[in-house]
């Protein structure tokens, strides 16, 4: 008997055969590689192509090469923006509503991105592209981040064949928490010796790179590159800080001067642009204390020596595809993914912590800290006066859907396919339209179904038509914005937009008219003059959010939501950890805030045991438990306040339980003991405790770095002897809604 294949047949044996062989796919001849650059937080005047005192040489090659998009736009926030770069999908559509730290319960809010609708991975990788991804990922739920998955959400579950990077918002630079592929591993070097994570990253993207282009120089790849700045925390060796010595000691007033005056010769805003008054809350420079001048000029500098920095490891990224022969047709898309932060205040920070704890900040006390600013010890941001400059011209920032929140630089450079080097485009284009003109541009089709999953349809519009035509009308119609409650609508060079006030009625609020064809940066309101248009646009606004599953509006502060999914790894109330976990993220500890709540090692002890029996969090707050000189120590580090409580001696060896109990006694307070075989050897009074307890992970049987206190000495791993387990038992007497808050 004979059966036939495809194209060959099957026989008895291999005489009455004839062999053939499948053919993979394959993108069109000559379809270029895809490299997409994220930057985070980078406002719309932080590029020396846009306007920018901060040299990005390697970014500006870009601009040089390729053009620059004074009208691009994203969603103002991280995880939404990636979702739609990724996707080509608006935000809410895929499930991204707001961060991927939350799952609201609704379909627009899962905190991680719809399998109906397929990555620009996914999507290439199927047309025979190979997919890698490098640095800050932040789509996939961080509850489901852990050593336990679920995976489906992770870059190889998304599409990519590789991943090294960050699942987070943010990570240390100095100590992060990398994920390669599927698992957890330590940084490969550490800061004494000169590791800069940004640096590792483009070595990874690199590696990366080689070894496919040596095994295969004939496939096309795509690379997502999520660099980390300009996220919090700035951290940077400190020569390049010093680079800036005395560049912004006249303040960001005259920063914004500047930035609009270099941003009108670039002919990237219109020479009749005017910068809008400052934002609430921004004092003039010249109304600053000496101490505030001088923290704040500090805070900048470690902000743009880390923009420089990663700009000089991107140089070494394009300067290894030059020498490969593969930057001619490499297709680079550099985005940021919102306008600068102003997540803390008006004085900035040396420890972003406390601003999640919301603790006021002083001038003075991030003058004690100073000399820290950019190194290892310290988690800094800087003040909403240099938000607002690094926005210039826009108004607000961040989280907003004002200019200053949706606004940002946007590059594309194609050497083989971009003839108008250095031209600049003027079309309103979203964040969105990004993938449809990969897409285009690759000559590959959004499938209608996906492992057996149909597909949404592709939202976005290309905008590869302004390659060629400097001049064209732009081809989008529309394009809604929401986040927070903040709303926003652009419609064929209008734009209606309200900001949102918390609790406030979602039907009678105060919105705002705009033409940005006569005024770039949002400047003179015509909702009064135009009543008729000003309907319209709201209405048109609904019928937007309809289409794309904008509802429900949701305004509840996000920071401190109480977890609600009922699946939740953080709804136990008993934890059981072995010495074999891996790092515990953040995000799937055992909450401990405002709780009453035990900590208990079982441990085999021998007569010279010591280290580290838990530990969560670093220098910047958390807290450890560990065993030294034969004492057992407990230490809570309130953002720099230091509790710490030390039995005496402990003599006993062999099977022993060590552990630390608190007993939640009013808000964020209560009483602490060490327990000894159950025993409760020690006493302390806690007046006040973390909402936030750590941006830094959990270890079992070691100590996080930097330690939670400087009497440990590096990681302080346990040794001489054996965690058997940790376990935790986690109360009920929780404040469910306190006023100002939950935790996180």
């Amino acid at each position: 008997m004979q059966t036939s294949g495809a194209s060959g047949r099957i026989g008895r044996t291999w005489r009455e055969s004839d062999s053939w062989f499948e053919t993979r796919p394959r993108p069109r001849e000559g379809a270029p590689d895809v490299i997409y650059v994220i930057l985070d937080d980078v406002g719309y005047a932080d590029l020396g192509c846009f306007g920018s005192e901060i040299r990005t040489p390697n970014f500006d090659r870009l601009a040089k090469d390729g053009l620059r998009y004074s009208n691009f736009h994203t969603t103002t926030m991280c995880s939404p923006t990636r979702a739609c770069l990724l996707t080509g999908r608006n935000h809410h559509a895929v499930g991204m509503r707001c961060l991927a730290n939350f799952d609201f319960g609704y379909p627009n809010g899962r905190g991680s991105i719809s399998h109906r609708a397929a990555t620009v991975a996914e999507m290439l990788g199927g047309a025979g592209y190979a997919t890698f991804a490098v640095g800050k990922w932040h789509v996939a739920q961080v509850e489901e981040t852990s050593a336990a998955g679920p995976f489906d959400q992770w870059p190889l579950g998304r599409g990519f064949n590789r991943f090294y990077g960050f699942m987070n918002g943010s990570t240390d630079q100095y100590h992060p928490e990398i994920i390669e592929d599927n698992h957890a591993i330590d940084p490969p070097g550490r800061p004494e010796d000169g590791y800069h994570f940004t640096a590792d990253m483009v070595d990874k993207a690199i590696a990366m790179l080689g070894a496919h282009v040596s095994m295969q120089p004939d496939q096309p790849f795509f690379v997502n590159l999520g660099f980390s700045a300009g996220h919090f925390p700035h951290q940077v060796p400190a020569d390049y800080m010093e680079r800036y010595a005395g560049v912004y000691e006249a303040g960001w007033d005259a920063c914004r001067e500047a930035r609009l005056a270099r941003q009108k010769a670039m002919g990237l805003v219109p020479e009749a642009t005017e910068l809008p008054a400052p934002n609430p809350g921004v004092e003039r420079w010249a109304d600053l204390s000496d101490t505030q001048r001088r923290v704040a000029v500090r805070l900048q500098q470690a902000y743009a020596g880390f923009l420089e920095y990663t700009d000089e490891q991107f140089g070494r990224l394009l300067a290894f595809l030059e020498r490969m022969g593969k930057l001619d047709n490499t297709m680079i898309v550099l985005i940021s993914d919102n306008g600068a932060s102003v997540d803390c205040g008006p004085e900035g920070t040396t420890n972003v912590l406390r601003r999640f704890n919301q603790i006021p900040e002083s001038a003075e006390r991030n003058l004690a800290e100073i000399d820290l600013i950019g190194g290892p010890r310290s988690f800094s941001n800087y003040p909403w006066g240099w938000a607002q400059a690094s926005n210039t011209p826009l108004r607000l920032y961040k989280s907003y859907t004002h200019g200053g929140g949706v606004r940002d630089p946007m590059i594309v450079s194609w050497p083989a396919g971009i003839r108008d080097g250095g031209g600049i485009r003027h079309q309103f284009h979203h964040v969105v339209d990004i993938t449809p003109t990969v897409l285009e541009v690759c000559g590959v089709a959004a499938p209608e179904s996906l492992k057996g999953v149909p597909q949404m349809p592709v939202h976005g519009t290309s905008f590869a038509y302004t390659f060629e035509a400097s001049e064209a009308e732009t081809r989008k119609d529309v394009q809604y914005f929401e986040m927070f409650g903040h709303r926003g609508i652009w419609h064929r060079g209008w734009k209606a937009v309200t900001k949102h006030k918390p609790g406030a009625s979602f039907e009678d609020e105060q919105w705002e008219l705009y033409d940005l064809a006569s005024d770039f940066n949002e400047t003179r309101d015509l909702s009064a003059e135009q009543p008729e248009r000003m309907r319209e646009m709201r209405e048109r606004w609904w019928a937007e959010a309809g289409r794309y599953d904008v509802m429900p509006l949701d305004d509840r502060e996000v920071r401190f939501l109480p977890k609600t999914r009922p699946d939740s790894v953080r709804n136990r109330s008993r934890f059981v950890f072995y010495p074999q976990v891996d790092i515990i993220p953040s995000a799937t500890a055992p909450i401990t805030q405002d709780v009453s709540h035990r900590i208990i090692a079982e441990i085999e002890a021998g007569p010279r045991t010591q280290g580290t029996l838990v530990s969560y969090g670093n220098c910047g707050g958390g807290y450890v438990l560990y065993l030294k000189d034969g004492r057992l120590t407990y230490v809570y580090n309130y953002c720099g306040e230091i509790t710490r409580m030390v039995s005496d001696p402990i003599a006993a060896t062999g099977r022993m339980t060590l552990g630390f109990e608190f007993a939640r006694t009013g808000r964020l307070a209560g009483m602490g003991w060490l327990l000894v075989d159950g025993r409760r050897v020690c006493e302390t009074a806690f007046d006040k405790t973390l909402i936030r307890l750590s941006l830094a992970p959990m270890y079992v049987g070691r100590a996080g770095l930097p330690p939670v206190c400087d009497e440990i000495d590096g990681e302080f791993g346990f040794a001489g002897g054996e965690i058997v387990r940790l376990v935790y038992e986690i109360g009920d007497n929780r404040e469910v809604a306190p006023p100002d808050g939950h935790v996180d």
